[in-house]
């Protein structure tokens, strides 16, 4: 009774957005709603720009995304957050944390000091979901959710018509129980073989033979075909290449290594990724849609133990990829800035979608850059995670900049792939010095916590339950 109230109250709350939303595409174009182009956001796990051969690899083969890079746009300086919870936030809302509160995981320095309340509840934010949704699109999710809430209705509530997500033993239906493979001595279900899947609140069985990225990937090329007459929009945040590393289908493990976790499957679990995204190219293109559909591709942060959780550019540094015949003009190599914001309004841009004049969005729609516009949209790339931040012009890179820190400071000359950085953090330099005030000057209206703070913050609170278990 209690979430069939709030679902009436999330549908209340939406119905002045629909009703603008739909007010202002019927104002942006004359085009019939099947000609609206499609859309695939694709957000993988736990890698860094460096990672794919496009971006340089010597040995990682992934010629889908480097076909999609060469043949669209691919930024060499793309940021996100250093680790993927608020990344998550910051994708779907097209916010920094300074507005949309979620700086880190809940109860870790920065973080909401409590999971699932207030700003930590993804439905007490306006989605890109639920705004393509209400601008009549269908839409879906797949793969790897990860944002705390309450299944099996929270997927719906946050915009998705469909979905197929990779389930923790809590986000099970009443009364399922996962009977396939486990990670991490049996302390989490498996997302890779005989996985832990729900989709749209029901436990699909899984066995042996089960593998969660192909099962992901197949249920959106069968949400396409059955919405290949009207226009659709499909958010895949992908379980790759998060750990653990388990062989893939390509190296044909026995039963008995396929959930055994080695650093030497790193390169295959890349290359299997990149496969997954040359199925769903292929899927478009059988059933015709692949001309009018953009295709974006990014990291959730940098690769895990090289750089992930870490405010550098390592940090946040990740590929940045977009791809579309009949939207994106092939342009390859982009030097320009882009950050996970501008996610949002670049999709709505593509898909025509005017955003509500009173939702504030940080991110800049990227979408000329498509149409071949040369003259620069942004001036800086903005990463914060927790207490920390990183702050990027062409030029200089600021890093580990906290409240009670200015932290260190680089002059990357033309580079953007961290060789030949100068660290010039001392310099008395005026054209240094001039930089420091720059970026300080960008970063007086987006604060972080303070560690002061935030540990002030969860005496609060601890206090506040403390006296909640009291009264």
């Amino acid at each position: 009774m209690i979430k069939q109230f709030r679902l009436f109250l999330t549908a209340c709350a939406l119905l002045p957005l629909a009703h603008c939303l739909h007010i202002s595409h019927a104002a942006s174009t004359d085009a019939s709603p099947s000609k609206r182009p499609n859309v695939i956001v694709i957000l993988a796990d736990d890698i860094g720009a460096h990672e794919l051969g496009v971006y340089g690899h010597p040995i990682h083969q992934t010629p889908n995304l480097d076909t999609l890079a060469q043949e669209g746009i691919y930024f060499t300086t793309g940021y996100t957050n250093p680790i993927c919870h608020p990344t998550r936030f910051a994708i779907m809302t097209g916010q920094y944390p300074h507005n949309n509160g979620v700086y880190h995981f809940p109860n870790r320095p920065g973080g909401p000091p409590v999971a699932n309340e207030g700003a930590d509840d993804i439905t007490n934010h306006t989605t890109f979901g639920q705004i393509f949704q209400n601008a009549g699109y269908a839409t879906a999710h797949a793969g790897k959710w990860q944002l705390s809430g309450e299944h099996p209705t929270l997927i719906h509530e946050a915009g998705f018509d469909d979905y197929m997500m990779w389930a923790y033993k809590h986000n099970l239906p009443t009364g399922a129980k996962h009977s396939g493979m486990w990670e991490n001595n049996a302390g989490k279900t498996a997302r890779f073989w005989h996985p832990s899947i729900v989709s749209n609140g029901r436990h699909i069985p899984t066995t042996a033979e089960s593998y969660g990225p192909d099962m992901f990937v197949d249920f959106i090329v069968d949400f396409m075909a059955d919405h290949k007459e009207e226009p659709f929009f499909v958010y895949y945040p992908m379980a790759f290449t998060h750990s653990p590393f388990w062989p893939t289908p390509d190296q044909n493990p026995s039963l008995a290594e396929k959930p055994r976790n080695s650093k030497q499957n790193w390169q295959a679990n890349v290359e299997y990724m990149d496969k997954c995204i040359g199925r769903i190219v292929r899927g478009l293109e059988e059933l015709g849609l692949r001309e009018n559909t953009l295709i974006i591709f990014v990291g959730d942060n940098g690769t895990g133990g090289n750089g992930k959780g870490q405010s550098t550019e390592m940090g946040a540094r990740v590929p940045f990829i977009a791809s579309g015949p009949s939207i994106v003009k092939p342009q390859g190599e982009s030097m320009e800035l882009v950050d996970i914001t501008d996610v949002l309004p670049t999709i709505c841009e593509v898909a025509r979608i005017e955003l509500p004049e009173d939702l504030h969005i940080d991110g800049v729609s990227f979408a000329p850059y498509f149409r071949g516009k040369t003259n620069s949209l942004r001036e800086w790339v903005y990463a914060p995670l927790g207490t920390q931040r990183v702050l990027r012009t062409k030029r200089w890179l600021l890093e580990n900049n906290s409240p009670g820190s200015f932290g260190q400071l680089y002059d990357c000359g033309n580079s953007r792939d961290g060789t030949g950085y100068e660290d010039v953090t001392n310099s008395k330099n005026p054209e240094v010095l001039a930089a420091k005030k720059q970026l300080e000057k960008i970063l007086a209206d987006k604060p972080v916590p303070s560690v002061l703070h935030d540990e002030l913050e969860r005496t609060n609170q601890k206090s506040k339950k403390s006296k909640q278990k009291t009264a």
